[in-house]
């Protein structure tokens, strides 16, 4: 492709003398393609981090084990410089900018402790099933889906405690009862309607957070509640309503007021079924 360009340069020392200069630019299908990838370039903003600055983030803790910590730096893509340093026992990388995790995160063969939590990862790799010496595991507050979590995960023989609450999980892999080593495991403000049964009968699950997810309360804890307002019912006496005074007698109407409600809501029939006759005539209204 040929463009001609004129610039018109008006000289310096005469204002009448004008001086016409041609251009001739040739744009290839390699300019083109250059400058279209220039406009595609983009991917996730953020703070590049060097050896150098991984190797001084480096920390000793309390019990002599080496730990990178790599939180609040606006990260955005874990570089692959840090598998120079795959001797650490602990990484925190958490409240970054992290989308993915790379699958190469198994070379970590020592690492015991990986925070996670406050990024924004849908998914974590199937490889970190191969990180046998994980006692802890962070990925809360991500983006994780039902689909994110691995079922590599029941390969981690050793973990001790795990946190997947605040992403928006609506199912777990029922492999995760594997892990008999679990104390404690954080499922809060996720999606699920159920808990796999497994992780109930954990041998060493001292702690299981469930709150804020749609779970339906089991059916014995809805027939106690039951069992219990109608023993209320049972307990009650009849006094004349002349007996009590002003603000016993306002009491008394506001309980009646709620077990007039409670008695409505729980007496009503889940379905209306019709009279015999009626559905002798119309056999398919009850299929």
């Amino acid at each position: 492709m040929l463009l001609l360009h004129c610039y018109r340069v008006r000289h310096k020392y005469s204002a009448k003398k004008e001086i016409c200069i041609l251009q001739l630019l040739y744009l290839g299908k390699g300019s083109a393609r250059t400058r279209k990838m220039a406009k595609k370039k983009g991917g996730p903003k953020g703070k590049k981090i060097t050896l150098k600055v991984a190797k001084n983030s480096i920390r000793i803790t309390l019990d002599g084990k080496r730990r990178l910590d790599l939180s609040k730096m606006g990260i955005a893509v874990i570089p692959k410089c840090l598998l120079k340093l795959s001797d650490v026992e602990e990484l925190d990388l958490s409240r970054n900018l992290i989308h993915k995790v790379p699958d190469w995160i198994h070379r970590f063969k020592n690492l015991r402790w990986l925070d996670l939590h406050s990024n924004q990862i849908d998914k974590v790799p199937a490889s970190i099933g191969q990180l046998q010496s994980l006692l802890y595991l962070n990925v809360s507050n991500n983006k994780l889906t039902a689909n994110g979590v691995p079922m590599e995960l029941s390969q981690l023989k050793n973990l001790r405690q795990l946190n997947l609450g605040l992403n928006t999980i609506d199912a777990l892999p029922s492999t995760i009862g594997a892990l008999k080593e679990l104390t404690e495991v954080g499922l809060f403000d996720n999606h699920l309607t159920a808990v796999p049964p497994s992780i109930h009968k954990l041998p060493k699950l001292k702690k299981l957070n469930t709150k804020r997810n749609p779970i339906p309360p089991p059916e014995d804890e809805m027939e106690a509640e039951q069992q219990e307002s109608i023993q209320r019912m049972k307990d009650l006496y009849l006094v004349n309503e002349k007996d009590l005074c002003n603000p016993c007698a306002t009491k008394c109407q506001m309980d009646r007021s709620k077990l007039k409600n409670f008695l409505a809501l729980s007496l009503k029939p889940a379905f209306t079924m019709k009279p015999n006759s009626t559905a002798r005539k119309n056999p398919g209204e009850l299929r």
